[in-house]
């Protein structure tokens, strides 16, 4: 199902999009790059300010400090959400790209997720210095981290390239993603611990594959302990269903892309 041999032959078209795409994102920025580490520092520390003082939410089962813990779930959340969103502009944002040459229209979507995991890797280092800081040491679940990744790029490609279809024909979906993003945001334990969830709406709160997924990667990377592995298990099928469901519709939309966009 998936078009590997297409994106194989096309592979230096998938370099070069991915390098305009991170010149274009950091063009005419006064700190560059280092937009990728301010923007979860940032973020960190209003959830610090809200949540772990003001609230005075704990961080689960750790005795992990509430800015490290909010940082990796915004390190996270922000890789998973720009695969989404620029998935799914990818189609109309390249309209004229796609309206003049043939190519395997898959290169949009896997170029943005290259730029995306190389804010990710930059975002990391930031990561493993608060980790350092605050003598958080990795145990050898580490080795899960690139499933973990995995399961998150899946369901974001998945949504995006179901979106991404839409958003072709009906340009009302370029306004419903950011309302919806915003949902979810709220709705995974980002700046909140899945364990602090009440145990009555917790099955309820695990339909969404995120929590699974950013209550694992937690787990892998600063050694909190796992709410439920039923939610883990859940969030990984799931991620590989959303990913099949959105390339079948992705693939059966394609071939009007370039009449359409």
């Amino acid at each position: 199902m998936f078009p590997v041999r297409d994106v194989l032959e096309y592979r230096d078209l998938l370099f070069i999009l991915a390098l305009r795409d991170v010149k274009l994102r950091y063009r005419q920025t006064v700190v560059g790059v280092a937009w990728v580490v301010l923007q979860p520092l940032i973020g960190a520390g209003l959830f610090t300010f809200i949540f772990g003082t003001i609230a005075k939410l704990p961080t689960g089962d750790s005795q992990v400090p509430y800015f490290v813990f909010s940082y990796s779930g915004l390190l996270l959340w922000n890789a998973f959400i720009q695969i989404f969103q620029q998935t799914n502009d990818s189609m109309v944002a390249n309209a004229g790209l796609i309206s003049k040459i043939y190519f395997p229209r898959m290169v949009l979507p896997l170029s943005t997720v290259c730029v995306v995991m190389l804010d990710f890797s930059v975002a990391a280092v930031m990561m493993a210095v608060l980790m350092v800081v605050n003598g958080i040491a990795p145990g050898p679940q580490l080795l899960l981290l690139p499933a973990v990744l995995l399961m998150a790029i899946m369901l974001a490609l998945g949504m995006g390239l179901w979106s991404a279809s839409l958003n072709v024909s009906y340009r009302d979906v370029r306004h419903v993603v950011p309302v919806f993003t915003q949902f979810l945001m709220w709705a995974s334990p980002v700046a909140y611990a899945a364990s602090t969830i009440p145990a009555s709406v917790q099955w309820l709160v695990a339909l969404n594959p995120m929590v699974g997924i950013l209550d694992t990667f937690r787990w892998v990377v600063l050694g909190t302990p796992v709410t439920n592995w039923h939610s883990v298990a859940w969030s990984a099928v799931a991620s590989v269903l959303m990913f099949i469901l959105g390339l079948s519709i992705f693939q059966r939309s394609e071939r009007r892309f370039a009449d359409v966009v």
